[in-house]
């Protein structure tokens, strides 16, 4: 494995790809309006273009590198792609709740406080949990909440994954 194919073109793309395809349907949800009914739509096509990615990621990687690649290899290049687009998700969610919709959060929060209205919630209980929330819109939490998020299930995925598809001159299978 002398001659290694570099990484950093196929991690660059495959985050890059993927932190548009969350931002991208985020955009259409909200410009739609139904961005608060189908959030969880956005989160599963994140959470589906997060496998995609990192088994075409490392897959590329393997195969330009003489059908060989190890699980370090493996991992390091899902966990990049995974933080590549944890970073632009980053910035875009910036950019979205002090640009784009800075009323948005507080649209959100009205509608969280309905639910919890209609749950049976007392008016203490909802104050409280309202102010609970509140301390994770800050940019710092939110920040802190996105990219924990994508290296947690990065690493998760990407450990998996390269596990799957490892392949050194020591196989013999």
């Amino acid at each position: 494995m002398d001659n290694q194919t570099n990484s950093k073109s196929i991690i660059l793309n495959y985050g890059l790809y993927l932190g548009l395809l969350g931002s991208i349907i985020h955009l259409i949800l909200w410009a739609s309006g139904l961005l608060l009914k189908f959030n969880w739509i956005n989160t599963l096509v994140w959470f589906a273009g997060l496998i995609a990615f990192i088994i075409i990621g490392i897959k590329k990687y393997r195969n330009s590198n003489n059908d060989l690649i190890s699980w370090g290899q493996g991992l390091k290049i899902g966990m990049g792609i995974a933080m590549i687009s944890g970073v632009i998700s980053l910035v875009y969610t910036l950019l979205f709740t002090n640009v784009i919709d800075p009323g948005f959060q507080e649209l959100a929060m009205q509608v969280q406080q309905q639910a919890w209205a209609d749950a049976g919630l007392t008016e203490e209980q909802i104050e409280s949990f309202t102010e609970s929330s509140k301390k994770f819109q800050s940019p710092g939490i939110i920040s802190a909440l996105i990219l924990g998020m994508s290296a947690f299930f990065g690493f998760i995925v990407s450990a998996i994954v390269a596990a799957i598809m490892k392949k050194t001159e020591e196989n013999d299978y």
